[in-house]
Order: structure tokens, then C-alpha cells, then sequence
């Protein structure tokens, strides 16, 4: 995570960011870029890509295009955004398309310039139709539509972004607009619509996406608590906390857990308690294999050190505005979701 002093010397980065193609989030950027240079901000495209829409098109005019530069990936020769050139060109801000396969944004922003760029859950790049999805949340894309994700964005990135915009379409509106020709060819959109543009996908993606957004505002929630140092917790969303140890149960408590997060569309984080136990060798390989399982997941993981493991849990969750924590019995394997935190 960035910190307040190293954002200070830093240029800004706003991302425009919707579910696929087709919702407008290069146009949306586009008419951004427009009220701003009517304020007079000095502006110019590092990379753009029309798709040939009409309408997007006609946005692109009257900016300062960089051209793109060719490079050579594998013996064939690539045209990416000019990295060098932007940076030489010192403007105030630059608009950048496909933000998962083009240059990564830290060294334009290192030099102070603000960026907008596009981002999505599944969108159609500049090559070969790669799709694009946050790295956290591409096996998710792929079991929803059926597509493996090549192509991924670091969820550092857009963590550390200063703006995210949602451009949000409905099901019905995007189909709508496929049919009419203004995302792709008559005969592309056909095809789309009996593939991956099937109602159903649409419809996930479209609250996965919300939902991405708005566990960026809980975590930015989260950050401004810890940082005024105001005890939790706030019923600003729902914040699970699994608390694992070194039984073969764990794993099973891991795996539920995290589907339940999913069923609840909640985030959750891991905690094991080491305690004065002299942990037997077994029991490490065995630990070691629940803490590599949750990185596998996708949950953050913590150790914390107390002799008394309840009240490590609880002073844990209460610091992380946790509103469940989840526990097993290594008997049975029972389950056990603790609720209503600030009572206990």
C-alpha cells in the first residue's frame, strides 16, 4: 500500500471500470477527457482503441495522439503504447486504453501525471480478443463464462488507484446495444450473443463488478479506521475472520469459509494463534499446508502470537471491523459462525 507522503509526489490514476465491452467505458473516459481540457488541462491519448464505434471515434478528435510504438514480443512484432515518448512529453494528463496488456502505469505516474485509464472484469483487447480480469477474480470470470482469463490485472493496481469509476449498464441494455450494431459487426454480435453475452453472464459479471467496488470502499473504510485508531466494528458490510490452527479440519473450515464469503459477498481473512503448544513436526507440515491453502484462495492470512486464543481472535477482530468469525471443532469438524462481534 502506497502511503499519504509517497502519494504527494506521485501523478493521480483514475480507472474507468465496468463489467465487459460494450458499456462505454472508453467513451465515458473520453467525455471525461473533454471537460477536462475545457478547463484547460493539457491532455493527450497514449493509447486508444475504438473497436471502429462511431460515436467513440468521434471523441478521439481533438487530442494529441502519441503514437504507438512496435516492439518485439517473441520474434513478432507488437504495437504497444509508447512509454518513453508520453513521459518526454511531460502533459498534465493522459488517457490510457486496455489497461491489462499495456505498459503498467507506475512510471507515468512516478513523474506526476494523472492517468485515466479503462479496466473491466472481461473486455476485448488489441490483440487476438485477449480478455482481462483483476488477477483476485479470474477464476471466477472463467467459471462464469467459460473462458480461461490470459490476461490479468495485478489487484495492486487498482487498489491503489484514487479513483475508480463505475460505468454500469443493464443486461438488457447492453444486449440491446449489440443488437443494434454498436459494439460490434451485425454478424460478430450474433455470434457474441449466443456465446459469451448470454444473459445469465452478463448479470454475474455485472455484480461481480459492484461488488469489487464496493469492497474497495469497505477497505478504504477499513484504512481510515485504523489509521484515526476507531475500534470496530462498523456495520459498513460484512468482514469474515476464519481462525485456523494445525488439524486436517482447518482445511475443510478454509474451504467452507471461503464459499461462504462468496455466498455473502463478504471479505474474509485468515488467523492462526501460536500459542506456548510445542507444535510436533506433524503438525507444522500440516499447518504449513493450511496456511499455503489459504494463500491459495485468496484469503490474507495473519500470525498472531497470545497465549490466551480467544482474546487474540476477538482483540484481532475488532482491530480488522471483523462482523463474523468462524471457528471449527476438531472433534466433530463442526462448524460454528459467531455473529453480532461487539457484543462478545
Amino acid at each position: 500500500m502506497i502511503n499519504e507522503e509517497e502519494k504527494s509526489k506521485r501523478g493521480k490514476l483514475k480507472i474507468f471500470f465496468g463489467m465487459c465491452a460494450g458499456v462505454g467505458k472508453t467513451y465515458t473516459m473520453l467525455q471525461t477527457a473533454h471537460a477536462e481540457k475545457l478547463k484547460g488541462s493539457d491532455i493527450i491519448i497514449g493509447y486508444i482503441e475504438t473497436h471502429k464505434r462511431k460515436e467513440t471515434a468521434e471523441l478521439v478528435e481533438g487530442f494529441e495522439l502519441i503514437p504507438r510504438k512496435t516492439y518485439e514480443y517473441k520474434s513478432t512484432p507488437v504495437q504497444e503504447m509508447d512509454l518513453d515518448a508520453i513521459i518526454a512529453r511531460k502533459p498534465k494528463i493522459v488517457l490510457v486504453d486496455e489497461l491489462a496488456h499495456t505498459n503498467a502505469p507506475e512510471a507515468v505516474i512516478q513523474k506526476g501525471i494523472r492517468m485515466f485509464r479503462k479496466s473491466s472484469k472481461w473486455h476485448q483487447c488489441l490483440h487476438n480478443a485477449k480478455r482481462a480480469a483483476l488477477e483476485s477474480r479470474s477464476e471466477t470470470v472463467a467459471q462464469i463464462t467459460g473462458i480461461i482469463v490470459r490476461e490479468t490485472l495485478p489487484d495492486e493496481i487498482f487498489e491503489n488507484a484514487d479513483e475508480v469509476e463505475v460505468v454500469d449498464l443493464s443486461p438488457d441494455e447492453l444486449l440491446q446495444r449489440l443488437s443494434e450494431g454498436k459494439v460490434y459487426t451485425p454478424e460478430r454480435s450474433r455470434e457474441a450473443i449466443g456465446n459469451f453475452f448470454r444473459k445469465g453472464n452478463i448479470t454475474a459479471l455485472r455484480e461481480m463488478a459492484l461488488r469489487i467496488v464496493a469492497d474497495r470502499v469497505d477497505k478504504q473504510l477499513h484504512d481510515y479506521m485504523q489509521h484515526k485508531r476507531i475500534r470496530g466494528p462498523w456495520k459498513s458490510g460484512l468482514h469474515l475472520l476464519v481462525a485456523i490452527d494445525y488439524s486436517h479440519q482447518s482445511t475443510r473450515l478454509l474451504r467452507w469459509a471461503k464459499n461462504l464469503s462468496y455466498s455473502m459477498g463478504a471479505n474474509i481473512q485468515a488467523i492462526y494463534v501460536e500459542t506456548s503448544h510445542q507444535v510436533t513436526t506433524k503438525e507444522r507440515e500440516q499447518l504449513d499446508k493450511n496456511i499455503n491453502l489459504a494463500k491459495q484462495l485468496g484469503i490474507k492470512f495473519r500470525i498472531i502470537t497470545n497465549y490466551d486464543i480467544v482474546k487474540a481472535i476477538v482483540d484481532f477482530a475488532q482491530k480488522e471491523n471483523v462482523t463474523h468469525i468462524i471457528v471449527g471443532k476438531p472433534v466433530s469438524a463442526m462448524l460454528y459462525l459467531c455473529s453480532g462481534l461487539a457484543t462478545l
